[in-house]
């Protein structure tokens, strides 16, 4: 018997002394990282499966082979076990699950909480009391469904604040192109520009015909109070959104709202599409692939579609699946989406129809995006060959670092971290040090110390820290690269380290060692390349710089004015989030800030508003 055919003895006996519970399941490598992590209605049949002779597919048997050891944790109920198994997810980023970005690397629109309530983009989930739709594929989406609501709808878009600056400014010229109501005239109450968000709310589910109906009642009612000038705005609109319904695609004969998961699966990757179909047009379209080192089962492939659901506030009647799931777990989908809505969501796969064929549409688009994968990452796998080719690495560099020092003077000295994943920007994995302990603008000791800080944590269990890159890139020359390989060496870390040099213009020229420059100006793809990533370290660097200075001087002029010290002027900023917003603040909202009176509020007001007085 091989070493491991008794490792997945050892794990079967331990699996089946698991209890037939709901529960979730944490799986370990020899290093005791988490590398996956399940939930099941019955522990001991799921956990045992894994480490059974019975064949498997190729992504889970690659899983299994690594796993060690196994934790799990018995929970009361299989909404709880999925809740649980959300959390430690996130806590753990496994490398083989599948799962959804952060909530913020996604594009919604938010409709604020607010007397005058704003459509604005965000990537920001809060519990704000506001209404989130989304997520959407791009921002370009968003941007572009954000300006047909405020075209048609005559919303404004500007960065006035009502009821504050009503009456202030003339109306601007979007109002005379009729792309805008004019709330800045005073001219429109709050209970039409209400109206107006509640059909944007309905538009933005895909309700546009409840949303015409709805305007039309209002245009009758202002035209029976002789209200002519509200009734001719409400007709504007309705025409607008006709325009609106011409433009969408109708893939559906059937007027119910659906959403359509797509799955394609290859030996290289999984693409998951969905299309949102409300009455019956296709209102957003979004695709999620994953490599071929994701664990996809009727398991992950559950817990994937209550993720994509959490939060969401327009969730459909009629979830359809182009693939059939394992009853057990499309009934724990169900109840979970119930505990959503407060009511019955069907999940099932169709068989024939209009519905089918939508199902086969999702299928199509999920195989499009999977082969835009497998050519992207044919692309990134030659350039990064290249790259190891001419710095003669051993491996290819599927995580680079690039580090870079920025500061002023002396002051907010910065160090910056960003990560290239294959061959991809990664900005989850983006940092910044302050560098604490160099005295003056030595940048080499700053590198050290940022270098330093960022290798001790190579033991943590989990997120960006624990993982080893394969290539370190310096925005500095040979100097540079002697400094860090002396410190890494120290710590007794083996990482090839080169630095970017820059020519007398600050472009890019080389990469070097310690000793030579290593010319790239003849493979195009590798200097555009290497090109950006120097650009992107030097820009994210010297952002964080500015905004620690920014910061500082912010706090710093607030705390000129009588009666605010510095744990006033952080509230006050961390409540108006700029200073513009600060000076525009009436003294009622400066009063409400946690700590501050309503002198102190007063004494702010004055020093803003000084010369308007006088």
């Amino acid at each position: 018997m091989s070493a491991n055919d008794d490792k997945l003895k050892q794990l079967l006996e331990k699996a089946n002394t698991l209890p037939f519970c709901p529960g979730v399941y944490i799986m370990k490598n020899s290093a005791g990282k988490v590398i996956y992590v399940g939930k099941s209605r019955k522990l001991k049949s799921r956990v045992s499966q894994y480490f059974q002779n019975s064949a498997k597919n190729i992504k889970t048997s690659r899983m299994v082979s690594l796993v060690d050891n196994f934790d799990y944790i018995v929970c009361n109920t299989e909404i709880e076990a999925l809740t649980l198994e959300n959390t430690l997810i996130k806590q753990y980023t496994p490398k083989y699950n599948i799962k959804l970005k952060d909530a913020k690397s996604y594009p919604y629109i938010k409709i604020t909480n607010e007397e005058y309530p704003r459509i604005i983009f965000t990537r920001t989930r809060l519990n704000d009391k506001a209404k989130y739709f989304g997520p959407y594929s791009g921002t370009s989406t968003v941007f572009s469904v954000l300006s047909l609501l405020n075209k048609s709808l005559g919303i404004p878009s500007c960065k006035r604040k009502f009821p504050r600056d009503i009456g202030k400014e003339r109306p601007c010229i979007y109002r005379q192109m009729k792309q805008c109501c004019g709330v800045c005239a005073g001219d429109v109450s709050v209970e039409e520009y209400n109206d107006l968000i509640k059909s944007a709310a309905e538009i933005l589910r895909g309700n546009i015909s409840k949303a015409r109906h709805a305007i039309e009642e209002e245009m009758f009612k202002y035209a029976e109070a002789e209200n002519f000038e509200a009734a001719i705005r409400c007709r504007n609109t309705i025409n607008a959104l006709e325009k609106l319904t011409e433009k969408q695609k109708v893939v559906s004969s059937s007027h119910i709202d659906h959403d359509v998961f797509g799955i394609y699966s290859s030996d290289i990757c999984t693409a998951i599409s969905i299309l949102n179909v409300r009455e019956g047009v296709l209102v957003n379209k979004s695709d999620y692939v994953f490599g071929s080192d994701r664990v996809v089962d009727d398991s992950s492939i559950g817990s994937f579609l209550c993720d994509y659901y959490r939060g969401k506030d327009d969730i459909p009647r009629e979830v359809l699946l182009s693939f059939e799931l394992d009853s057990e777990e499309r009934e724990l989908v169900e109840a979970y989406l119930k505990t959503l809505v407060g009511m019955n969501v069907e999940v099932r796969t169709p068989e024939r129809g209009d519905k089918k064929a939508l199902a086969g549409i999702a299928v199509n688009n999920a195989e499009q995006a999977a082969n835009r994968y497998v050519s992207d990452s044919e692309k990134s796998d030659t350039l990064l060959a290249s790259l190891a080719e001419t710095l003669g690495l051993e491996v290819l560099p599927s995580r680079i670092e690039a580090y870079d020092i920025s500061n002023l003077g002396s002051e907010h000295k910065t160090a910056g971290m960003i990560v290239c994943e294959d061959g991809k920007l990664k900005k989850s994995d983006y940092r910044s040090f302050i560098i604490k302990t160099v005295e003056g603008t030595d940048d080499y000791a700053s590198m050290q110390e940022a270098i330093k800080r960022r290798f001790e944590h190579l033991e943590d269990e989990s997120g960006s820290f624990s993982n080893l890159p394969d290539l370190v890139l310096l925005d500095g020359g040979k100097t540079h690269v002697a400094c860090v390989r002396r410190t890494l060496c120290e710590m007794g870390i083996e990482v090839p380290v080169f630095g970017m040099v820059k020519d007398e213009y600050h472009k890019t020229r080389s990469l070097c060692d310690e000793e030579n420059e290593i010319s790239i100006a003849s493979d195009k793809e590798l200097f555009v390349f290497i090109y950006k990533i120097q650009e992107e370290i030097h820009r994210f660097t010297v952002s964080k710089m500015t905004a620690a200075k920014l910061k500082t001087l912010k706090t710093s002029s607030l705390e000129k004015i009588k009666g605010i010290g510095e744990k006033k002027a952080k509230a006050i900023l961390l409540k108006f989030g700029t200073l513009d917003a600060v000076k525009n603040a009436s003294v009622k909202e400066l009063s409400e800030v946690k700590g501050v009176s309503v002198k102190d509020a007063e004494s702010v007001y004055a020093h803003f508003h000084q010369s308007e007085e006088k």
